[in-house]
């Protein structure tokens, strides 16, 4: 099988993705890497053997010698790039969040719609373990039909992730809400078997709005800016990003369009990080104690009783056999991807559901900043529902 040639349009944080993709001789390489600052050109040079480095994401997206492209820039430019690659008609891969606004999403997937060129959104969580197990065991009808999900995000290293760079500013992301949490709405919708209707939320700037241990503008972070052990509690953190104005802890409740009643909530406060999933049906509830290898799901649906710690059934989440990083997902994201890009067909990461997840996140980031005001989500055009739920055919 000739390896498909990818050009890759960033190489900060994801750029991760790009090194997992470029797989010579087994079906895909990374021949050109796109990256405005030199310091990442030099990195991506260093970590992708042979790699040629450009400034500019238009030469990538104008190379006939780029067979597909990963889009692993900022979120807020998301829109801007992966339309220009679709109209120069190679297949797109776009990571998650699909941008910060409904309308930029709405635009990207019109754009695939009237191209038709492939689009894939990097949603790695439907591949992460913990979620397909709980996925698998909604479907088999273990705890019944869903009746409601509720998902706590402890956000134990969000410090050093999301406030020392452009995370943390309203312009680049809208909010945590949809920034972060835009994974766990997708997850959310997935289990429920439905997509956020109606949101209402609060939220406020608590952890790190008055820390005053901040860099100068245009100073770049620092080489220790994360430590596995280093910068707890949240107080001691030092060299955030000039600018803080996203929400660092957030509470939502929506009701989705299948009636199930659902709740995320979000803190940067705590000192471990990982996600919790509460999943109950009308004959039971599963719920999973760590998201990793070695954690376990369980589920209770035998009989009524008080707190029971021995669950009716307890699964293991299986070890992987690489990439630790969201549990192994990515090198499965990519797996998807590369072979959506070359056969096209349906796939387990869905451009429609990246794209209400944005939309939940967005209106619910409204509602925080309106005073708790329930918001209305729009549905998408039904024309393009269709064309993706047919995986992209006419």
């Amino acid at each position: 099988m000739t390896d498909l040639r990818l050009g890759a349009l960033g190489f900060g944080l994801r750029g991760s993705l790009a090194r997992i993709a470029h797989r010579p001789g087994r079906g895909s390489r990374v021949t050109v890497v796109a990256e405005h600052d030199p310091a990442l050109r030099d990195r991506a040079a260093d970590r992708i053997p042979g790699v040629r480095t450009v400034e500019d994401h238009r030469k990538v997206i104008d190379d006939p010698d780029v067979d597909a492209v990963l889009v692993l820039t900022p979120d807020h430019t998301h829109a801007d790039i992966a339309c220009a690659a679709l109209r120069a008609g190679k297949p797109v891969f776009v990571e998650k969040p699909l941008d910060i606004t409904i309308e930029r999403c709405d635009l990207i997937l019109r754009t695939a719609f009237e191209t038709g060129t492939r689009l894939y959104v990097g949603h790695n969580m439907r591949h992460m373990p913990v979620i397909r197990q709980m996925r698998d065991l909604v479907l088999r009808g273990d705890i019944g039909t869903v009746r409601t999900v509720w998902v706590r995000h402890f956000v134990g290293y969000g410090g050093d992730w999301y406030f020392k760079d452009w995370h943390a500013e309203r312009r680049c992301t809208t909010g945590l809400l949809l920034q972060k949490g835009a994974h766990d709405l997708d997850v959310l919708h997935w289990l429920a078997g439905g997509y956020a209707q109606q949101v209402q939320a609060f939220g406020d700037l608590m952890v790190y709005g008055g820390n005053p241990h901040r860099r100068s503008p245009g100073e770049p972070k620092s080489d220790d800016w994360y430590t596995e052990d280093g910068h707890w509690p949240p107080h001691t953190q030092r060299a955030l990003n000039p600018v803080i104005d996203v929400e660092d802890v957030s509470i939502v409740n929506m009701r989705l369009d299948n009636g199930v009643l659902a709740a995320y909530q979000q803190c940067h406060f705590t000192p471990d990080y990982w996600r919790n999933y509460t999943v109950i049906g009308d004959a039971g509830r599963l719920e999973n104690f760590g998201d990793g290898p070695g954690g376990v799901v369980k589920v209770w649906n035998s009989r009524r009783s008080g707190y029971r710690a021995q669950a009716d059934a307890e699964y293991l989440i299986p070890d992987v056999e690489q990439d630790a990083e969201h549990g192994g997902a990515d090198p499965l994201l990519i797996d998807e991807f590369l072979r959506f890009a070359r056969e096209g067909g349906r796939t387990d990461t869905s451009p429609v559901a990246a794209r209400m997840a944005v939309a939940a996140g967005f209106r619910a980031t409204e509602s925080l900043r309106g005073g708790g005001v329930p918001y209305e989500v729009p549905p998408l055009d039904a024309e393009l529902a269709a064309y993706f739920e047919r995986g992209q055919t006419r």
